[in-house]
């Protein structure tokens, strides 16, 4: 009965012949304009950030200058910097810039697949053992001096590995046609320890150069960053990112359950395998050139998703963005922090993200009563 003592239209329809028409609520368009705030707002800060990486550091350059620097190379006016300035600038800071925004936007957007493909908020391709095995991958190539693909070579074998341990994953976290939690982090501390153990092999058998160069996969670090690596990742990366936002819709309806998306027409076993190679090409893209960072792809989708809700629509491109934002910041403190020195960058986002993973970790553990 309603406040006048009168039925409701929806009430008088049951046990008639026609069924009861679900009613919509009014869709909130609340998240909608958060979704778009964060996402001028993350663009802002990412412009901001990347100005003022390129100018600062053990040389620093002037924000104005970068400026003028960059109108003058583009033939936009401005004015040419000294030789040294025009090299550090050009040659090594724009460089480390553009790869940190590729690497960490291939990241977020990985993390956020993942998520989405595994049906639970605690993968990631770092947790789960992808970004080591991508990793093995890569340093196999070095130590064994392979060159069959001339530069392709590491990113190929970067790609191979990291493809097989996402499908690895994949399968040892099914069971009962769903992927269990606690299966698929044990299986990644099973992976990440078996590819430590060929790491270490690989070590046990590499001279002093390339010890020295496996040590980079191992920390994670930008500091190598040239245009020759950034044309090498560009295209998987570039493919990887304009590839994932098509399945957007699709990862929506899967979150509703595997047999809910397959009666609204999501074929999930093809969805699934189709963002399994997406999510390896990505980790493999950002792995081949910066080495292993982790817990950017865990951290960036679970922020975007407590500020503006769980659409995919928003939080795939969203999380690219907040990824290149992330790890842009995490360059430069590394950077900078410890001048003359530098911190590796994957240590920097481990010791981030950790206490965040084991807050999520406890916090989805009472969410579901526990995991026995």
């Amino acid at each position: 009965m309603t406040a006048a003592g009168t039925r409701a239209p929806e009430a008088d329809a049951v046990g008639e012949d026609f069924p009861v028409k679900c009613v919509r609520p009014p869709r909130s368009s609340a998240r909608g304009r958060a979704a778009w705030v964060l996402t001028a707002g993350m663009a802002a800060a990412l412009v901001a950030l990347a100005l003022l990486s390129a100018g600062l550091g053990a040389y620093d350059i002037p924000l104005g200058d970068v400026l003028a620097a960059v109108r003058h190379r583009v033939g936009l006016g401005g004015h040419g910097l000294d030789r040294t300035a025009e090299s550090v600038l050009f040659d090594i800071r724009l460089p480390r810039v553009v790869l940190a925004v590729l690497v960490g936007a291939s990241l977020g957007c990985a993390g956020t697949l993942m998520q989405g493909v595994f049906g639970n908020p605690l993968a990631e391709p770092g947790v789960i053992g992808i970004s080591a095995g991508a990793a093995v991958g890569a340093v196999g190539a070095i130590a064994l001096g392979l060159s069959f693909a001339g530069n392709w070579t590491v990113t190929v074998c970067a790609f191979a590995a990291g493809l097989a341990t996402v499908l690895l994953v994949y399968a040892m976290s099914r069971d009962g046609g769903r992927t269990e939690v606690v299966t698929l982090i044990l299986t990644g501390i099973a992976v990440n320890a078996f590819a430590g153990a060929l790491i270490g092999l690989f070590i046990f058998f590499a001279d002093n150069a390339q010890i020295t160069q496996i040590a980079f996969w191992q920390l994670g670090s930008l500091s190598q960053a040239t245009w020759p690596k950034v044309l090498a990742v560009l295209p998987c990366a570039l493919a990887g990112l304009l590839a994932a936002p098509l399945y957007a819709r699709r990862l929506d309806l899967l979150a509703l359950g595997e047999r809910p998306a397959r009666h609204l027409g999501v074929e999930v076993e093809r969805l699934r395998r189709a963002l399994i190679l997406v999510v390896a090409l990505l980790t493999a893209s950002a792995v081949a050139v910066a080495g292993i960072i982790t817990f950017v792809g865990l951290l960036v989708p679970h922020l975007l998703r407590m500020a503006a809700g769980p659409g995919h629509r928003f939080l795939v491109p969203g999380s690219a963005l907040g990824g290149a934002l992330v790890l842009v910041a995490g360059d430069l403190a590394a950077r900078t922090v410890a001048i003359p020195a530098e911190l590796p960058l994957g240590v920097l986002t481990a010791l981030i993200g950790s206490p965040f993973f084991f807050w999520l970790l406890r916090r989805t553990r009472r969410r579901q009563g526990g995991w026995a």
